[in-house]
């Protein structure tokens, strides 16, 4: 079953969008069986040349539904549907844009006529919809309002059904929307949980904790627990008898929690997170002519880095960019062999410390500025991310480079001293692990606030 669709909105920047008309014609293939059209009032005013392009404006829109309140027919109209789109890409992005406004994760599978048009009508002089169906004799009335490329989209998408003589629309929709019936209780789990942040912990009928994950949207990812058809997931479903959760805000405070008790539970299903998470690591030694080097190597327990990866690609994309940030020798941090000068020296882009041409003071220091940024050796720092509720943060504490634990506090709640804050933590284990999720999650997530302290 196919919903085909069309979309017009205000315009704007992207993701700021809102729909102004949206048309859904339901095709089992061969006839339409349901449609949706509607105007829709989009609580922001519609750019100038869109309103030329659609002739839709915002005193026709002053009384028309709002996104909410033809929600729930969208989700009806579209349930076990493959959402069929002229540029679905764009389509599907601005309605899942409005559901999540609405605190809803809308997912359909999607198929773009664009894509298909290209290859199974090859050498057309344009794809777009207007040119295409012209050129293919697919008469089409109210251009640039929904109802009328919608329509002109289900004649476009009959004729691509035809002219598929290996069936491999047919084969893809059956994969793309298999008919996964989930049991009773697994729905009725996934009823009872909500699409936050967070840790969750599966149970078996004893209360034994067999799987622990983190999510960004809990209610989704147990969902995909219970209808993947991987081995593990299968046995994960046989076994269930509840989910629990705790609610995080922060996916670094999700991270951490769920890497230590993944480590103290030890859960049948989790064998694989209960080893070091990291692959690889930066180290820095002094050469013989007194340059701080940078080598990328495979992570040794015994040694001390200053930043760790899971891969090894990870750890070379980051040292070139360190060497462009702070502007270092490529021989020096390991990323060009040679015995003279380096290839960024020869474009005058290396101050030529790889030949003595720099002075090791001068070159050193760049180079600890690097190390001192992303090494916690000897720092006292607070990270400060979400929490729980708008008007709560999270707190990660390091003292003397030692992860130390996390809590919350609410923004009424001044933090103004090491004491206050220790009050609030939670202690938790400091390892090699819970240093590379730090590390890399600031690497990744360079609004979240640092503060430093002595």
């Amino acid at each position: 079953m196919y919903a085909i669709l069309d979309i017009e909105t205000t315009g704007g920047k992207y993701n700021e969008e809102g729909i102004t008309e949206i048309a859904i014609y339901k095709f089992d293939g061969h006839q339409v069986i349901d449609q949706f059209i509607s105007l829709i009032n989009p609580e922001r005013d519609i750019q100038p040349f869109v309103v030329n392009l659609t002739g839709i404006n915002n005193s026709m829109l002053r009384h028309a539904p709002k996104f909410y309140e033809v929600a729930k027919r969208i989700v009806e109209i579209t349930e076990d549907c493959i959402l069929v789109a002229h540029n679905a890409q764009f389509d599907y992005r601005i309605l899942c844009t409005e559901f999540r406004r609405l605190g809803f994760e809308y997912v359909r599978p999607s198929l773009c006529t664009v894509e298909l048009s290209k290859d199974l009508i090859p050498g057309q002089d344009s794809y777009s919809l207007g040119k295409l169906v012209r050129a293919l004799g697919i008469p089409v009335s109210d251009r640039h309002r929904a109802s009328g490329d919608a329509l002109a989209t289900v004649k476009l998408f009959q004729m691509l059904l035809a002219k598929d003589t290996s069936k491999n629309i047919i084969k893809e929709s059956i994969r793309l929307n298999p008919k996964l019936q989930m049991e009773p209780k697994h729905l009725d789990i996934i009823a009872g949980l909500p699409s936050i942040t967070g840790v969750y912990y599966i149970h078996k009928e004893d209360g034994e904790i067999i799987y622990i994950g983190k999510s960004n949207n809990i209610k989704k990812r147990i969902n995909q627990h219970f209808t993947s058809t991987n081995q593990k997931s299968k046995k994960i479903q046989a076994l269930v008898s509840a989910v629990t959760y705790e609610a995080t805000g922060s996916e670094l405070v999700a991270l951490l929690k769920e890497s230590e008790e993944i480590k103290k539970i030890k859960p049948i299903y989790n064998r694989a997170l209960r080893r070091t998470v990291f692959t690889h690591a930066l180290y820095s030694f002094m050469d013989e002519k007194g340059y701080i080097n940078l080598k990328m190597d495979v992570a040794d327990l015994r040694k001390n880095p200053i930043t760790t990866f899971t891969t090894r690609d990870s750890g070379k994309s980051f040292i070139i960019k360190a060497v462009e940030d702070y502007k270092l020798c490529q021989k020096l941090a390991g990323l060009y062999k040679t015995k003279t000068s380096c290839f960024n020296y020869d474009i005058k882009t290396c101050d030529g410390a790889c030949i003595e041409k720099e002075a090791p003071e001068s070159y050193n220091g760049r180079v600890q500025t690097l190390i001192n940024k992303h090494s916690f050796r000897n720092k006292n720092m607070v990270i400060i991310d979400r929490g729980r509720d708008i008007d709560e943060r999270s707190a990660i504490l390091i003292e003397n480079g030692v992860f130390k634990g996390l809590g919350f506090f609410n923004l009424n709640y001044q933090i103004n001293n090491i004491e206050v804050l220790e009050s609030i933590i939670t202690p938790m284990q400091n390892n090699r692990d819970t240093q590379h999720i730090i590390q890399s999650y600031l690497r990744r997530n360079k609004q979240v606030k640092v503060i430093s302290f002595n």
